[in-house]
């Protein structure tokens, strides 16, 4: 255990530690150093926060919903017509949380009223935080720290005479399931031995005036805000919830994560305090080819590109909030996904045998017959085509290894998930597989069909996967059931370059200049294909005109 240190760029100071239930939650592709810099709750970028033209917190108007009507007496339907609720929001993002908010108080409904035939007493929403943690330390401590703060995040319910205490964490989609033993036991322990609290930003909490009847009973339920399910998490006596804590080994988590020093390119660096100073993210200054704008820092992937370029509330709603509607995916999506899931899984095993000369599954999982036929034909396709042939014992290789870089000059933190890379005589090779029906190439180049390897070239051109440009190349592997073909791209030839500079300053243009995301589907665009077609008034009316006219 040692001081902190916090980044030279930052203000603030370390003195507080404030742990939520789910920075303890293991994360193998996060960052630990950024986790404990959140975990500094005064820690901060200097300067103001940048404005936020349009709310980028999926949760913000679902929980000002429940708000006024759990703490504010009114009904759903007074609390949707007051726009100081929704305020910034997207269309589509309104018409999200008005759904989830009906699922949601349905749901608690039922379940009081299920409780209540039980002969159980009714459970009351609680508006202060649950905050467990220590006094005021004198001293800073060997950490640095003066004061220690636990946290939940949900919507908590408590008895009358505080004996039972309840809280719910929401799920965008359907209940979560799989929360890890560790924050569960977490989110009880803070329920069990938490006062109630003001919580400001940027501030240490402050417990409300007392006494608090410590509680017997704990319950964490998970509901999903898609249909309103729930799942019992926890329902613990006192005794059991500490028997769990102690069991989870809780306390060594939130240990190991205060005194993380290890800094690992991940997606949470989008929001860490610390980025401008970190060595660990590779920087390419204009990367992207566009000046900053005035908000906050953003993550972009040539998935969101091309979300975006679909329709920017389509972007907005999936990429940023991650809404989705849970219909059924498409045979393409479910086909290649299968596809990539195998290729993963042969690439990954360590005896790194070609393809070739291993024998294909009779089937793959979650799809229909013609859709295997059509898989297992792409499979066989690959086989000739198989990145393993020649390649030396020595080389490493990286199936869907995640790129990270930072552009400081357009503030944006680029995320790639590339099928493959791995090393080939002193160079890097990124391999890139796309599986089809169809033999369609784009008009414009294999770049602008597939923008991905334009950023490829240039994060190999910027040094970013290291190796030896002139030994580099990117690849294209397309998979189709009556064929396959290789094509390469030498990100040391300046006209290709060029070429993918070019492209990707034409596609992030307009998205980084956006600030409103109001739903303008592109020609090419089927409305009913979008995950968030049921929420969105623009996309129903435009399928209506288009189903009308043919």
């Amino acid at each position: 255990m040692t001081a902190f240190r916090k980044p030279p760029h930052s203000i603030g100071d370390s003195t507080l530690l404030r742990i939520g239930a789910s920075l303890v939650r293991p994360d193998p592709a996060g960052c630990p150093l950024g986790r404990a810099l959140r975990a500094r709750a005064l820690v901060k970028a200097p300067g103001r926060l940048p404005a936020k033209p349009v709310e980028d917190f999926s949760f913000k108007p679902f929980f000002a919903l429940l708000d006024a009507v759990e703490h504010g007496g009114r009904s759903l339907v007074e609390a949707a017509a007051d726009p100081a609720n929704l305020r910034k929001c997207t269309p589509v993002h309104v018409a999200w949380a008005r759904e989830a908010a009906h699922h949601y108080l349905t749901a608690r409904t039922d379940r009081e009223a299920a409780q209540g035939a039980a002969g159980q007493s009714p459970l009351l929403p609680v508006a202060p935080a649950w905050v467990a943690g220590s006094k005021k330390l004198a001293q800073p401590d060997a950490r640095g720290v003066t004061q220690y703060e636990r946290t939940v995040w949900g919507r908590g319910y408590a008895s009358r005479d505080g004996r039972v205490r309840e809280i719910w964490i929401p799920s965008l989609g359907t209940v979560k399931r799989d929360r890890p033993a560790v924050e569960i036991a977490a989110v009880a322990h803070v329920l069990l031995t938490g006062a109630p609290s003001l919580t400001p930003f940027g501030a240490p909490s402050t417990p409300l005036p007392g006494p608090h009847v410590r509680p017997e009973r704990i319950r964490v339920i998970g509901v999903g805000l898609a249909d309103g399910g729930t799942e019992i998490l926890a329902d613990w006596t006192a005794e059991e919830t500490e028997h769990r804590y102690l069991r989870a080994e809780v306390a060594a988590s939130m240990a190991d994560l205060a005194d993380a020093t290890e800094a690992r390119p991940s997606a949470d660096c989008v929001r860490c305090v610390g980025l401008p100073d970190c060595v660990a993210v590779p920087r390419v200054p204009g990367l992207l080819g566009v000046a900053a704008t005035p908000r906050k820092r953003r993550s972009l992937s040539v998935s969101d590109l091309r979300a975006y370029g679909n329709c920017a509330e389509q972007y907005h709603a999936t990429r940023v909030l991650k809404l989705r509607d849970g219909r059924t995916e498409s045979a393409a999506i479910r086909r290649g996904r299968a596809v990539d899931a195998w290729l993963n899984g042969r690439h990954a095993d360590p005896a790194r045998g070609s393809c070739r000369a291993v024998p294909l599954p009779e089937h793959l999982p979650g799809l229909t017959a013609d859709e295997q036929y059509e898989a297992l034909a792409m499979l066989r396709q690959h086989r000739a085509h198989c990145p393993f042939d020649g390649l030396a014992d020595h080389e490493t290789v990286e199936p869907q290894r995640r790129i990270v870089a930072y552009d400081p000059q357009a503030d944006v933190v680029l995320v790639a998930d590339c099928d493959l890379i791995h090393t080939d005589r002193g160079g890097v090779v990124v391999r890139e597989t796309k599986t089809t029906t169809s033999s369609y190439t784009h008009a414009g180049g294999l770049m602008r069909q597939y923008p991905q390897l334009a950023l490829a070239v240039l994060l190999v051109e910027g040094g970013v996967l290291g190796g030896d440009a002139l030994r580099s190349r990117i690849e294209l592997e397309v998979l189709r059931p009556d064929g396959a073909r290789l094509e390469e791209l030498d990100p040391h030839d300046s006209r290709t370059v060029g070429r993918a500079r070019a492209l990707l300053r034409e596609l992030v243009a307009d998205w980084a200049a956006d600030r409103g995301y109001q739903a303008a589907p592109s020609s090419g665009t089927d409305c009913r294909a979008c995950d968030v077609h049921g929420w969105c008034a623009t996309g129903r009316e435009r399928t209506k005109t288009v189903d009308g006219a043919a």
